[in-house]
């Protein structure tokens, strides 16, 4: 089965070109739906068989290369069409697949009657194809390819809507601020390239190739430099301060999009690049404190503005980009292994989350057609009362918050509990360890507030809209609650595959599944750290413990707001309008961009336009003409069209070059 690890990302490609050039002349929603929702779970059968395949061999055999064909070769250097099998890109395809597949059958239903349906399948199916390969790549140059592809496939899906100037824009914004990571991301390929050759007289790319030969890399120095650019890269893809307002704006396109963006691919690809390529980050100690404290930061930052967005979708766009900042932390404070497992279990809760406010938009959109009103479905002050209209929704979506709340014993608690006690306790960053858990542990604060708004506005209380209107509200059909119901089981129990040693009910498989991924950058992270501090069973239990009140603080305060005093925010945004204003605006950082970046483009761009192409570019070209034109109407005079007229001219020609010769 390992040796047919090609075909996972060959099934999307397949339903991506079916789709793409037959689709149109297909028509059929339901045969459309069938090919693309297939071929990602073909890729989902593979994906499990090569996990059980992996499971059944000793750990230090878990590692296979596939060989596709030499793509580049020039002196020493050789670059394969290669791919990587080993236990962390096994866990990443599930991902794909697994989540993909239930995203893509969703679609059937969310996007019934869309003008665009095979053009949408067709997208998905490539951008599936494009994860697969950079989670897959065995070389940074396979891995670039899909980084690329994803890239672009986010340009088309979230403007998919191309008709909406919004949704032209957002998806501008996501490809220009996803170019200038990939600038980083390059930079940094090509610094590490040149080192290794000059430097050990290796020239590869290869993983697995950098990794034996990573003993050689100083700490510091180019390494930093190297590892800070590949760090620009992850900040683009997966939306960490300053390159993640491109995020949130994604929201303009459809929300299985949405799902897909923010859970199963793209915005997981920073994570995945700096777990695949841990070796080289322990070696730059300075790299890895400006990971976990752009982590911390992006995870608070984001979360503040989470608690004053009314559009549902919103909500969960800048709690994607906060849990992608609890993600980075853990690899800033060298736990791999948590970061990655808390990317496994968001990509449940997430994928739950998203598909289930997609639900609601459905139901919401429904009922306000049939009584010819335009509220906003997404809207959540439009919301209310919708559990007993929507009970598997409803069911979902709570269990999913509750698992990014962080409460026990759902999936979201194991993960994000392991976060923080390594931020606590990590032998790296000394004193800066207890600022990075007071900041993971304020920000979880605030996501059990501000998630738990979301579902008090949402599904308690009374419904807001039309008293005719509501009674058109109902649950959606089975082919979108289906996958609500698979994701909302795996936000429950998703959490128990990595328990915590210190609980001891069953081993951490999770850890010892990635333990020979990321042993050598445990080992060099030993030889570097040099730390005595040494932490009791009970200090872990009692973080833990502390971890649970804080999410249950931030509950009971959203219980408190929007259940029990639903007058209490209002009385809030008047105490303090300036401040609401602030955060609902975002902190005004979109508006900062727009002063200090687009707005000089713009008039740059202008400025070239007017001053350089105007004047110079189209003088020289209009100046050519009008000299040729000027030539020509001083020439056509002599060509009247009149035989006498040219007879003469010719007469004349004859009498100068006679006089010529005989006065010459």
């Amino acid at each position: 089965m390992l040796d047919n690890v090609w075909l996972i990302p060959l099934f999307p490609l397949i339903g991506f070109l079916i789709n793409g050039f037959f689709g149109k002349k297909i028509k059929n929603e339901t045969i459309i739906g069938a090919i693309g929702t297939g071929a990602i779970f073909c890729s989902f059968i593979v994906s499990c068989g090569i996990l059980m395949e992996l499971v059944g061999l000793s750990p230090e055999k878990r590692v296979f290369e596939k060989v596709m064909f030499t793509w580049i070769q020039a002196g020493n250097f050789k670059a394969d069409m290669a791919f990587l099998v080993d236990p962390l890109s096994a866990v990443m395809i599930m991902v794909v697949t697994g989540v993909g597949t239930l995203i893509h059958l969703y679609s059937i239903g969310y996007m019934h009657g869309e003008e665009g349906f095979y053009r949408f399948f067709a997208y998905l199916n490539l951008f599936c194809m494009s994860m697969l390969l950079l989670v897959l790549g065995a070389n940074m140059l396979v891995m670039f390819i899909g980084w690329e592809g994803v890239g672009l496939c986010s340009y088309l899906l979230i403007g998919y809507y191309f008709e909406k100037k919004s949704a032209g824009d957002a998806a501008k914004k996501a490809f220009v601020m996803n170019r200038v990571g990939d600038f980083g991301f390059l930079i940094g390929l090509f610094t590490l390239f040149w080192w290794f050759g000059s430097n050990a007289n290796i020239w590869t790319i290869n993983f697995m190739e950098i990794k034996a030969a990573s003993h050689l890399l100083p700490y510091g120095g180019v390494v930093t430099i190297a590892t800070l650019c590949f760090f620009v890269g992850a900040t683009g893809k997966s939306a960490q301060i300053p390159l993640y307002t491109w995020l949130p704006d994604a929201m303009e396109g459809p929300t299985p999009v949405s799902a897909l963006i923010h859970a199963a691919t793209m915005v997981t690809a920073g994570v995945y690049m700096i777990g695949r390529m841990s070796f080289v980050f322990i070696k730059a100690p300075e790299t890895m404190m400006v990971v976990a404290v752009v982590g911390a930061a992006t995870a608070i930052f984001a979360a503040t503005i989470g608690t004053a967005q009314n559009d549902i979708k919103r909500v969960l766009a800048y709690s994607t980009v906060s849990q992608l900042g609890f993600m980075f932390l853990a690899m800033g404070v060298g736990a791999f292994t948590a970061g990655i497992f808390h990317l496994m279990t968001h990509a449940f809760f997430k994928a739950c989350m998203f598909l289930g406010s997609g639900s609601v938009i459905h139901a919401m959109h429904h009922a306000l057609h049939h009584g010819h009103l335009h509220d906003d479905p997404q809207d959540m002050r439009n919301m209310g009362g919708l559990r007993k209209n929507m009970p598997i929704t409803f069911i979902t979506f709570f269990v999913s918050t509750l698992a990014i709340a962080g409460i026990f014993p759902f999936s979201g608690f194991f993960s994000k509990d392991e976060i923080l006690w390594q931020a606590f306790s990590n032998p790296f960053h000394g004193n800066l360890n207890i600022l990075l858990w007071g900041t993971g542990a304020i920000a979880a604060c605030f996501t059990a507030f501000y998630m738990f708004r979301l579902v008090f506005m949402t599904f308690f209380g009374e419904c807001r809209i039309n008293s005719k209107v509501k009674d058109h509200l109902h649950e959606s059909p089975l082919v979108i609650t289906i996958p609500l119901m698979v994701l909302g089981f795996l936000a429950t129990v998703g959490g128990f595959i990595g328990m915590p040693k210190v609980m001891g009910a069953l081993p951490n498989y999770f850890e010892h599944w990635l333990d020979p991924v990321f042993e050598l950058a445990s080992e060099y992270g030993k030889t570097y750290a040099h730390s005595g501090a040494h932490y009791s069973h009970a200090l872990e239990w009692g973080l833990m413990g502390g971890s649970i009140c804080i999410a249950v603080v931030g509950i009971l305060i959203a219980f408190t707001l929007y259940v029990k005093n639903t007058g209490a925010p209002e009385k809030f945004v008047s105490t303090f309008p300036a401040l609401h204003r602030a955060v609902y605006n975002k902190w005004y950082i979109d508006e900062l961009y727009d002063f200090l970046f687009v707005n000089p483009c713009k008039s740059f761009g202008n400025l070239l336009w007017k001053g350089f192409d105007v004047v110079i570019v189209d003088g020289v070209v209009n100046g050519t003409a009008k000299l040729v034109m000027g030539f020509s109407a001083a020439l056509r005079g002599l060509q009247s069209g009149y035989t006498h007229n040219y007879a003469m001219g010719m007469a004349l020609g004859v009498v100068a070059i006679l006089a010529f010769y005989v006065f010459r």
